[in-house]
């Protein structure tokens, strides 16, 4: 039936309505902070690219996880920046290394709160690539060896959840044969599996101090262009055994975000990265918009294309706002 008949604002009418038809509900459950945890570090300290978010002694992480615990923020993941770094990034795999002092420290405390950590090299290598360089090359296969301890050693430290972010060709497939080999086959691995070589990283690698000394990592994660290709990734992780996907960057790649949810069963991650929160951070802070319902619309629109976990900076005031 056409109009008059047909008056599809019937359900729009008030807030009630809405929410009884509402086809993607935003919630507390859907979100993921993630924390930088900084050694040497006392206290908390604000990142200036990032208003709202800072880097944390491995006390002030507990507290914050405290606070996001309370607010309903079902989990943390975990960067770490250290003291010392060098060619072989060996901070990330040290037993007592910052991720993994932080891991035990929020467990302790917070036992019920998911403990995701990083997996990758980048903010332990003294040239900020993502693995072991081979003259001006990241050596792929010596890098899986160095991926599988720092696993293994955040695994033993008590991560709920190892998190690839390297993007080394066959990577899943080697972390969960050293993981059930060591005796951590119920360890899930969520896997950065469409990772896009972006703008929008910028605020972190000045968080995280990650920034190439020299190239850049187009020759390991994916071009911006190929949508195929991002598919193929994931499909690929999928079948090496990861347990959950994910799509990063979120919003200029909501279209991969979908489509990977059409090929796939697996849980589906988006990375609502450091760029696009400051996007937003900036023109609220300038009156062009309202950030709370600008924070609240482009959540939603990420699970709405398909992300069953959204991980985000806006994941505090957003679980107080919801």
């Amino acid at each position: 039936m056409a109009f008059p008949e047909t008056r599809m604002r019937r359900l729009r009418a008030t807030p009630q309505l809405r929410g009884l038809v509402a086809e993607t509900q935003l919630q507390h459950a859907d979100l993921l902070a993630p924390l930088f945890i900084a050694e040497g570090l006392s206290g908390s300290e604000p990142i200036p690219s990032m208003p709202g978010v800072s880097r944390h002694s491995v006390e002030a992480a507990v507290t914050e996880a405290a606070e996001l615990a309370a607010l309903g923020v079902p989990g943390v993941l975990l960067f770490g920046i250290p003291a010392h770094k060098d060619a072989q990034g060996s901070g990330a795999y040290d037993p007592d290394g910052i991720v993994q002092q932080a891991t035990r420290a929020i467990k302790a405390a917070h036992p019920d709160l998911l403990v995701i950590a990083d997996t990758c090299l980048c903010e332990y290598t003294d040239h900020g690539h993502c693995g072991v360089l081979h003259g001006e090359t990241v050596d792929n296969d010596a890098t899986l060896e160095l991926l599988a301890k720092t696993a293994l050693s955040q695994a033993e430290a008590g991560a709920d959840i190892v998190a690839p972010s390297d993007m080394m060709d066959g990577r899943i497939g080697h972390l969960r044969r050293s993981l059930d080999q060591a005796g951590h086959s119920e360890l899930p691995l969520m896997s950065y599996s469409s990772k896009f070589a972006s703008a929008f990283y910028g605020p972190f690698r000045e968080a995280a101090g990650s920034t190439p000394a020299r190239g850049d990592r187009r020759a390991y994660q994916l071009p911006g262009a190929n949508a195929r290709e991002a598919l193929r990734e994931s499909r690929l992780d999928a079948d090496e055994g990861a347990d959950i996907l994910m799509v990063k960057p979120a919003l200029a790649y909501l279209d991969i975000v979908g489509r990977v949810r059409e090929q796939t069963e697996l849980p589906l991650a988006a990375y609502n990265v450091g760029g696009e929160y400051a996007m937003l951070k900036a023109a609220a802070a300038a009156g062009y918009l309202n950030e709370r319902d600008a924070v609240l619309e482009t959540l939603t629109s990420i699970k709405r294309a398909g992300a069953d976990i959204i991980i985000t900076y806006h994941a505090k005031d957003a679980a107080k706002w919801l």
